[in-house]
């Protein structure tokens, strides 16, 4: 379940690529901005910092010093950030395939 930050977060960055000036801005002929491998290392980036996020919550809790709510936020953060990467994975995958059956 995406949460309301979550979305704000993704739509800050789909706005900050798409911008005139963002990453996503043609110069010339030629496009700027961040390679794929770099968007990549990102968002597995992001993934791992939720995930961290996730467990420091669950230790607060355990030691009685974190709310559920927070705990219950961030594993679904974390979740919601696992399923996109999951999803870019396969549409990957998916794309690879169609290629390699292309006649030549």
């Amino acid at each position: 379940m995406a949460t309301p930050t979550a979305a704000a977060n993704a739509y800050a960055s789909l706005a900050k690529m798409m911008s005139p000036g963002g990453a996503g801005a043609a110069k010339g002929a030629e496009a700027t901005g961040p390679s794929f491998g770099a968007l990549l290392k990102d968002a597995i980036g992001s993934v791992m910092d939720a995930g961290r996020k996730s467990d420091a919550q669950t230790v607060a809790m355990a030691n009685g010093k974190a709310n559920v709510m927070d705990v219950v936020t961030a594993v679904a953060e974390t979740d919601v950030a696992v399923s996109t990467l999951v999803s870019v994975r396969d549409r990957v995958i998916q794309s690879y395939e169609d290629i390699m059956r292309m006649p030549i």
